[in-house]
């Protein structure tokens, strides 16, 4: 528990009334500073600040509300995790727990406690804080600006803090000044959630409930925060939506937003959402899986040999379509197999919530576009199929959708595929075959004779007795004229169930034919350079380079000088002897 010297002389005066000069003489602080800081918590009904009629008594306090403050209650489970979290300096710790009475995980974090008192005077400082460092239009809609704009919020709330607290280490100083910046700033303690890189979503279901969050590895979980007050949650959809220029009311109450970090808001307010307020944040993954995590054991994902030839397939500009259900990992395939892009391409990214990252490596030609949905006037709509248009005007080498849903979307993605452009994107369906069938059969119903622009069909699985997900399987698309009189599924690669092994079923005829007609690569050739790539695929997990920024170094230097890349790789050498550490 971080108190100050107000809550020790608020907690002497529980005892009964102290004067301001027994107080100050106690807690070495000056009387002027406790009297100040007692006017505040009287006009918040806290104390009662006395001045008596005799000119020579002292003025004294006494408690008229006293603070409770109840011990925090830890779950009784077995433990199956442990990781520390910072955001701020405010530091957190999780603890995932099974606990056998609700059978499944639950997700405990333990976050800094401010004494009672001295969160009821830091409330004093929000106003004189926000005075002091006003809020432009310009200032939320500039990313650069935003940028700006916390560092001097942050720096204007810890100095505020160190005026009226003293006494306080360094260390303390930035906790308080942290919690007080989210509080005013961010979203409260749900700030430090944001920023543990395995949660997915945060979700407030309605006041009272516990928050829940969407875990990479355990799924969905209860949390040991609550936000207690329906009108707490509203004012927090409310603040996330006026930065966004957006507005929840009676008139408008379902609004979709973007925090200034990227990460996408759905809130709905009650009776909409019958049950209460509710938001829901889809986190934007700082550390995203890359091909090394999914070929690892542990996660077993895809093999070797299948990620030798997505990257392959990527090196070589194909075009690929990233299937599976829901939440079967289908954007974390896609950003994977597009961290193999080639250094000198030029890349645009389209998305409904900002999800693809890429290496730094690609990051100096790449364009990010985000959809954004309309004012509550209906006005200032910008869809995917707007962006979709637009990214073939900026001369791209790769466009990456986030995910096709509609006729329009999947029309603008085939003419961007026959128009030469190298196009990757995902779309809901469980098998190659059912993609063929959503692509060619009402609602979308593009013509067939589009999907020869189509090269591969990856698909995801989840599942869901154990939480993992797999690559299911990976097909080519054959077209007319070539097996028969409709468009086929090729099945290259398939996943074993049974065995959990990954198995190759079939030969890529298609890709192939369209190697060897625009590289020349014989069939031999070819699966040499599958072999090649295997061998630095494995080279990466032995030396544990699989960040997203390791791959990005590996790759850039195989793309330069792929026969030194893959010596290194087959004779075992050290990375930082060829990568230049």
């Amino acid at each position: 528990m971080l108190e100050t010297k107000i809550d020790k002389f608020v907690k002497m005066a529980e005892k009964g009334p102290v004067t301001l000069k027994d107080a100050s003489k106690a807690i070495n602080w000056d009387v002027e500073k406790i009297e100040e800081v007692s006017r505040f918590l009287s006009s918040v009904g806290t104390l009662d600040l006395v001045y008596p009629v005799n000119f020579f008594s002292e003025p004294y306090i006494t408690v008229k509300r006293k603070e409770e403050v109840k011990p925090e209650e830890m779950p009784n489970g077995k433990v199956l995790e442990k990781y520390p979290v910072n955001v701020d300096n405010v530091a957190g710790y999780v603890t995932i727990y099974f606990l056998r009475g609700e059978g499944r995980p639950f997700y405990h974090i333990s976050l800094p406690k401010v004494g009672p008192y001295t969160k009821i005077f830091m409330n004093h400082l929000k106003e004189a804080i926000a005075e002091n460092v006003p809020i432009q239009v310009e200032d939320i809609s500039d990313p650069k600006r935003i940028l700006m704009l916390k560092g001097k919020f942050y720096s204007e709330t810890k100095r505020a803090i160190k005026m009226s607290l003293e006494g306080l280490s360094e260390k303390d100083y930035d906790v308080l000044a942290a919690t007080l910046f989210h509080d005013m700033f961010g979203l409260g303690d749900i700030e430090v959630l944001m920023g543990d890189d395995w949660l997915e979503e945060v979700a407030i279901n309605k006041a009272g409930d516990p928050i829940v969050v969407y875990h990479r590895k355990y799924g969905w979980m209860k949390t040991n925060l609550t936000i207690d007050k329906e009108e707490e949650v509203l004012t927090l959809a409310s603040q996330i939506s006026r930065k966004a220029g957006r507005e929840i009311n009676l008139m408008n109450p379902i609004v979709d937003a973007y925090l200034t970090t990227g990460d996408r808001v759905a809130s709905t307010m009650f009776p909409i959402s019958s049950k209460g307020n509710t938001i829901t944040i889809r986190r934007f993954s700082r550390n995203p899986w890359t091909m090394i995590h999914f070929i690892d054991p542990k996660m077993g994902t895809v093999s070797k040999e299948v990620a030798a030839f997505l990257w392959l397939a990527m090196q070589y500009e194909l075009n690929i379509l990233v299937t599976g259900g829901t939440a079967s990992g289908k954007t974390s395939m896609l950003n994977a197999i597009c961290n193999f892009i080639p250094p000198h391409h030029r890349v645009i990214t389209i998305e409904d919530t900002r999800e693809i990252n890429l290496p730094l490596y690609l990051d100096w030609n790449w364009v990010p576009l985000v959809t954004r949905g309309a004012n509550p006037e209906g006005k200032g709509e910008v869809s995917m199929l707007d962006l979709m248009v637009a990214s073939l005007r900026m001369r791209p080498d790769r466009i990456i959708v986030g995910e096709v849903r509609r006729r329009r979307e999947a029309e603008a993605l085939f003419e961007a595929m026959h128009t030469g452009h190298s196009v990757y994107s995902t779309i809901h369906a469980d098998t190659a075959a059912q993609v063929i069938r959503r692509l060619v059969e009402p609602p979308i119903e593009i013509p067939e004779t589009e999907l020869e622009a189509l090269h591969l069909i990856v698909t995801q699985y989840r599942d869901r007795t154990k939480n993992k997900r797999k690559n299911l399987e990976v097909a080519e698309i054959v077209p007319r004229g070539v097996a028969g009189s409709n468009a086929q599924a090729n099945y290259i690669y398939r996943w074993r169930a049974r065995t959990d092994e990954f198995s190759r079923i079939g030969e890529p005829t298609r890709v192939t034919e369209i190697l060897n007609l625009h590289t020349g690569m014989t069939v031999r050739e070819i699966d040499e350079d599958l072999s090649d790539k295997e061998k630095v695929l494995q080279w990466m997990l032995d030396n544990k380079l699989s960040s997203i920024q390791d791959v990005g170094r590996v790759l850039k230097a195989y793309y330069t000088r792929p026969d030194e890349i893959v010596g290194a790789a087959a004779k075992g050498l050290k990375p930082s002897r060829v990568l230049g550490d």
